[in-house]
């Protein structure tokens, strides 16, 4: 490590007097150093001893300022091997306004996508799949899950699920549910989405490769044909540190009323 970023803990104890936490100050120190560029993606950090001792605080300090860092995403700790600088991850604009392909949407961007599976079963519905897909308790359901990838980077887990009658054999989806869907004439043409912000479970945080608790976005999308018959419903969790969803307002013109107040 640099002696420039060295400093970013010898400074520390120095600043005692400030009145903030210890730790906080060595988080903050450690956060601006990331913003400035003295420490960058896939840099080291020493280790919780010697950062201890060049800051003349605990190891207990070290250790809180580094799991708020982690849990920021600023900061990745792989077992066996230390803690590290997270790499920096280029965020796409997606828009609300469309009903894209995955495929299309990191094309236009430049980028290389792929997915890979999860899952194509079929299964018992549960009431949420009931009640959208307006299937009966004895139908079953079809389910198709994968992770999405842009450039080598895990971006987004889908979930989607459909009639038997829509989709009687899941396994035969290659590359586009959607594709597959055209083939029947089931190709949606409209969808609504909703969209919550949660803190991702310590499975999905494994397949998307990141923290723990990080906040993600969860969507949730119902699709229709063009008859207003439901033929997919979808629940995905978007990487909260990669995306960024556009929607485009208008204002209502005289006589409209779009349920909000000014």
């Amino acid at each position: 490590m640099s002696e420039a970023a060295e400093q970013i803990f010898s400074i520390v104890k120095a600043s005692e007097g400030s009145g903030a936490p210890l730790y906080l100050q060595l988080k903050k120190n450690i956060e601006d150093a990331v913003e400035r560029g003295v420490i960058g993606p896939g840099d080291a950090l020493p280790s919780e001893r010697d950062i201890a001792l060049k800051a003349d605080v605990s190891r207990v300090t070290v250790r809180k300022a580094v799991q708020d860092l982690v849990k920021s995403g600023i900061l990745v700790q792989r077992h066996g091997s230390g803690t590290f600088v997270a790499p920096r991850m280029e965020r796409v604009e997606q828009s609300l306004s469309r009903l894209t392909s995955f495929t299309d949407d990191m094309a236009r961007r430049g980028m290389t996508a792929s997915s890979a599976w999860l899952d194509k079963g079929i299964y018992p519905p549960s009431p949420d799949e009931i009640m959208i897909l307006g299937l009966s308790a004895k139908e079953m359901v079809a389910r198709v899950s994968r992770l999405r990838i842009a450039n080598d980077t895990p971006m987004a887990i889908e979930r989607a699920s459909l009639s038997l009658t829509v989709l009687p054999d899941p396994a035969t989806v290659g590359s586009s549910l959607y594709s597959t869907l055209e083939k029947t004439g089931n190709r949606p043409v409209r969808a609504v989405q909703r969209i919550s912000a949660i803190n991702i479970g310590a499975a999905d945080a494994k397949l998307l490769d990141v923290p723990i608790g990080s906040a993600c976005l969860h969507i949730e999308r119902i699709s229709y044909l063009a008859s207003g018959k439901v033929i997919e419903f979808t629940r995905s969790i978007y990487r909260g540190d990669a995306y960024d969803f556009v929607a485009e307002l208008r204002l209502a013109g005289p006589g409209e009323d779009f349920g909000g107040k000014t």
